[in-house]
């Protein structure tokens, strides 16, 4: 798992007032949704869950590595799915700590709250949800709410016994360095497997050749999958679709 983005601002429709400030759900505090981009009358979500660590109640903020890494993957996604009326509303998970947290899996409970806030603020919207290392295992976790449809894990931290059922008809793409030192490539490709097994209607692993956990190395590449993958996925959350091969980029293999 992880530990760095100053995201990009909430974008209001031309003439419209900006949006709200975030709003917590009953039970939650402060608000876990942060949106970064809310055009007119969303159509879908894309969220985003950065890294952490696997034990620590040390506060999470918005300028630890882990967080800004994410940041150029918003971007991407953001150039790759339209803004307009219709368009695709981008927002980040607030983790209130920076570890998981053994069976209080603490950022799962915030991920809870954002999806209760995105149907609050916007209603019943597909969703799909963007993580990395710690973030990865918390959003394939989260792909059992009924409006996730798809989940892109980046370097996911897959211990072993993850439960996969929930993932039946859902879509999962992973993508995972094989020179990745903190979280096992291996085991992502086992929990494709799994996946498939347990009836994902997509599980599909791509090793990034020559990447590590910090996905730095071939970072372009990693941030352009992840924009065309997101894009994919998105034209075929809300229509009956013979779900699309995932694109892949020079040193990228599936498995």
């Amino acid at each position: 798992m992880t530990e760095h983005d100053q995201a990009l601002t909430p974008e209001a429709p031309t003439g419209a007032p900006p949006p709200a400030a975030p709003t917590a759900v009953p039970g939650s505090s402060p608000a876990a949704l942060l949106p970064r981009r809310v055009p007119p009358t969303p159509r879908a979500a894309v969220l985003f869950l950065h890294g952490g660590t696997e034990h620590s109640r040390a506060p999470s903020r918005p300028w630890h590595l882990a967080a800004v890494r994410m940041r150029p993957f918003l971007r991407a996604v953001a150039a790759t799915t339209p803004k307009t009326a219709g368009g695709v509303l981008l927002a980040e998970v607030r983790y209130r700590v920076r570890g998981w947290n053994g069976a209080d899996a603490d950022p799962l409970q915030d991920t809870h709250h954002a999806l209760a806030e995105l149907a609050c603020r916007y209603g019943d919207l597909p969703t799909i949800l963007v993580g990395h290392s710690m973030g990865g295992r918390t959003a394939l976790r989260a792909a059992a709410a009924p409006q996730v449809r798809a989940v892109v894990a980046l370097a996911p931290w897959c211990p072993e016994g993850e439960p996969v059922a929930h993932l039946s008809g859902k879509d999962v793409v992973i993508f995972h360095g094989d020179h990745d030192r903190v979280t096992d490539p291996h085991a992502s490709g086992a929990f494709a497997r799994r996946a498939r097994a347990a009836g994902a209607a997509r599980a599909d692993m791509v090793l990034m050749k020559g990447s590590g956990h910090a996905m730095l190395r071939h970072g372009a590449a990693w941030h352009h999958l992840t924009g065309t993958t997101v894009a994919d996925l998105l034209a075929t959350s809300t229509q009956s679709a013979t779900p699309p091969e995932t694109p892949r980029a020079p040193g990228a293999e599936a498995s």
